[in-house]
């Protein structure tokens, strides 16, 4: 297969360098490392209960050395005003209010906001739709939830920490890092 210049790259190819292994990986940081050996070790329930300890504890660390803690997280600093609806308009929280209420995890009640989202950080944008369920393909489950949103055309474009992705899939969006426009 030729690969033209300037078109999208295709994961084709590379399925037969990744079958045999010999496929080039993308250097890893230790803290992706141990990441990724906590999600595949511990099931989403254990992970869930290791996170909250974990976060407790950096938050102890935090008090002794006389920095801010963090929120845990079931704890939600200001909280949305009303649910938001497909079709609201919507401003984005600035980067620092948003930062305001993640735990160490970088996450708000399970919902991670990943770096790459920043960008849309002080933007307005407009409600898709409302979640209420989707598959959580760590267990291949349907999962329950409330206060999430995707925004109209804000996909996935991979992260730093996976790389390109061509998958390309709505990021999710609490509530309460979005602020309705009337």
């Amino acid at each position: 297969m030729k690969q033209v210049a300037g078109s999208t790259e295709c994961q084709v190819p590379s399925l037969q360098l990744v079958a045999e292994g010999c496929a080039p990986v993308p250097p890893q940081s230790l803290a992706r490392q141990i990441k990724l050996a906590i999600r595949r070790r511990l099931s989403p329930r254990q992970e869930r209960a290791f996170k909250k300890r974990t976060n407790r504890l950096a938050n102890w660390f935090r008090t002794i050395a006389g920095r801010d803690t963090l929120p845990s997280p079931a704890v939600v600093a200001g909280a949305p005003a009303a649910a938001l609806q497909a079709g609201d308009r919507v401003r984005v929280r600035s980067r620092q209010e948003i930062q305001a209420t993640l735990d160490n995890w970088r996450q708000l009640k399970g919902c991670t906001f990943m770096p790459e989202m920043g960008e849309y950080c002080g933007t307005t944008q407009r409600v898709y739709r409302r979640m209420e369920r989707f598959v959580d393909e760590r267990d291949l489950r349907v999962k329950k939830v409330r206060g999430i949103v995707l925004l109209e055309g804000l996909r996935c474009q991979g992260t730093a920490e996976f790389g390109r992705c061509d998958r390309a899939c709505l990021c999710f969006w609490r509530e309460e890092w979005l602020e309705k426009i009337e």
